[in-house]
């Protein structure tokens, strides 16, 4: 008798640690599934640059040193090794947002520039994909923080432990990003 409850007990707890595992699988999922948004947004701007750079090109010839970061930024990104990290990932994208934005300021002191429909849609499309980049990476922090409350939590902290789930970065903006602009209107 006290064998089938020794069994049954060590059945429960068993069953318990395997939901508890599963849990943990797909919160981690979660995560890498939501990182993947994130990339396949940085490769849809990251295809439509070059775009943008040969039409700002045409028009702002003087304007060589602007171009050149945005290239050299897109491409420190593009080389990432397939293991980078998360936050490698974010770092190179951080950069390469600031480099278009500098782009995009150069490109608002030419006129004819900025009338040009090609110029215009492209525009669009790289706001439109900063968006969904935002987007992305609003997910995948919000996915990292279930995670690691699942991770965090008693009991599933010892499952945790006992099978390697760390805890996740969450991608947090750059320096720059948190200070407030300066607004003048002298």
């Amino acid at each position: 008798m006290f064998m089938y409850i020794l069994l049954g007990v060590i059945g429960i707890i068993a069953l318990f640690w395997v939901g508890v595992y599963n849990n943990l699988i797909k919160a981690r999922n979660g995560v890498e599934g939501s990182f993947s948004q994130i990339d396949v947004q940085l490769q849809r701007r990251n295809d439509l640059i070059p775009n943008v750079v040969e039409t700002v090109k045409g028009y702002a010839e003087h304007e060589r040193q602007t171009l050149e970061n945005v290239t050299k930024a897109r491409q420190q990104l593009v080389n990432l090794p397939a293991d980078a990290s998360p936050e490698m990932i974010n770092s190179k994208s951080n950069s390469l947002t600031s480099a278009l934005s500098r782009l995009l300021v150069v490109a608002e002191q030419y006129p004819d520039l900025k009338a040009n429909a090609n110029f215009q849609e492209l525009q669009r499309s790289l706001e439109d994909t900063e968006n969904k980049i935002a987007v992305s990476r609003q997910l995948y922090n919000s996915s990292v923080q279930t995670y690691n409350e699942k991770v965090q939590v008693f009991p599933n902290n010892v499952v945790a432990g006992v099978h390697g789930f760390g805890e996740k970065t969450y991608l947090e903006a750059p320096e720059s990003a948190r200070q407030a602009p300066q607004v003048s209107f002298d």
